[in-house]
């Protein structure tokens, strides 16, 4: 990947901060770290405490160029290559602050998005760090990467390159990281590569494939945006299956029937959990209204017919979102797009599509009855088994 030049060029192409994005939050977390570096205290919670979301490295970063030279001429070319450009930093990749893009790339807009979410997550941080100083109660962001350790340095260079605060790091030199993600304790595991979302899935971790939208849509700094769907993704695919397997109108009764009995837990029920612990503690300091973290539900149900179970199985665990929109089977992409989120999962490609479509970082859980459903065929080669995360 060619570096940047001094005016602020890669590869011939203007590179321009995002125009919704100022320089104040990199100053301060510029400056946070120069005074943690001071006090001898990088205040990091310990892995059991923490809410931790690890990112592999090509969702964090553009390695587009570097896996085609893997996947074209193997591990020692693509190793050499990283050595050799180890101090030319990566482009940015679905999820964190200073997002710098290229406006006519369609690549490096693929890959900027994932920064959005690191920076809202330590908005949060800064807060909680403000109310509970001595609390481990945060959240950490974990470097999870199947590469290999020589690519470790060009991957710091890059990481200090956009002041990202990410210290943990994890490279398995082309292993399977579901051991690591265990280890950390992850309660969200976020990746470009759908195989090993699956994997982590089926090892009971919350997982989701991560794609950047066709445009870049503004989204808050300040307040850390999550939805979900609610059926295979917080929920079990029970109804889902009633539904695909007999129609509307059966699922209809099948919910009514059943709208006091919960529905089992999905995927990501126990991520919303953390980040409702989170929540609580905003509002035992009365700060419900001003909390950095808010939560939607928003599902194809409808609220008249078939809502009622999906509210009741959420109180029944404790849990809330904080808005919840029953679309009746309406396209999810408009309202999502005025919510703003920072991150959508959904276990229906259809829908994860069209939200990104429309501006939405949106992510496929790929868990549930809908995954039995032929992929739509695009033309391009399968490489995700030999993808270096």
């Amino acid at each position: 990947m060619p570096p940047e030049n001094k005016h602020g060029q890669v590869g011939g192409k203007r590179l321009i901060l995002h125009p919704l994005l100022g320089n104040k939050s990199t100053s301060s977390l510029w400056e946070r770290r120069i005074m943690q570096a001071k006090i001898g205290k990088e205040n990091l919670p310990k892995p059991q405490n923490a809410i931790t979301i690890a990112v592999s490295s090509r969702a964090l970063f553009n390695m587009d160029l570097e896996q085609d030279i893997y996947e074209q001429q193997g591990m020692e070319d693509y190793l050499n290559y990283q050595i050799q450009h180890e101090m030319e930093p990566f482009a940015p990749g679905p999820a964190f602050p200073f997002i710098k893009f290229c406006s006519s790339s369609e690549e490096v807009m693929m890959d900027v998005l994932l920064v959005c979410v690191v920076q809202a997550v330590e908005a949060v941080n800064t807060r909680l760090r403000e109310l509970y100083p001595d609390s481990e109660e945060l959240f950490d962001v974990v470097l999870m990467t199947s590469n290999h350790a020589h690519v470790g340095l060009r991957l710091i260079n890059s990481i200090n390159h956009h002041q990202l605060f990410l210290e943990r790091f994890c490279m398995t030199g082309g292993n399977s990281p579901i051991g690591y993600l265990k280890a950390y304790h992850t309660n969200l595991y976020l990746s470009a590569d759908s195989l090993k979302v699956r994997e982590a899935i089926e090892a009971g971790i919350a997982a989701a494939t991560v794609f950047s939208p066709g445009k870049i849509t503004e989204v808050p700094e300040t307040q850390l945006r999550v939805a979900f769907d609610g059926d295979a993704v917080l929920f079990s695919d029970e109804s889902e299956r009633i539904y695909k397997a007999h129609g509307l109108d059966k699922f209809f009764e099948h919910e009514k029937a059943h709208e006091n009995k919960p529905l089992d837990h999905g995927p990501l029920k126990g991520f919303l959990e953390a980040l409702g612990k989170l929540q609580q503690k905003f509002y035992a300091k009365g700060q419900r209204l001003d909390c950095p973290i808010r939560t939607y539900l928003v599902t194809a149900r409808s609220a008249a017919s078939s809502g009622t179970r999906a509210l009741k199985t959420l109180r029944s665990w404790g849990l809330e979102t904080d808005e919840a929109l029953f679309l009746a089977g309406a396209p999810k992409g408009p309202m999502l797009e005025k919510i703003r989120p920072h991150i959508f999962f959904d276990d229906q490609m259809f829908h994860v599509e069209g939200a990104a479509e429309l501006g939405t970082v949106a992510a496929h859980v790929p868990y549930g009855i809908a995954q039995k459903i032929p992929p739509k065929k695009d033309g391009k080669k399968d490489t995700s088994a030999r993808q270096l995360e």
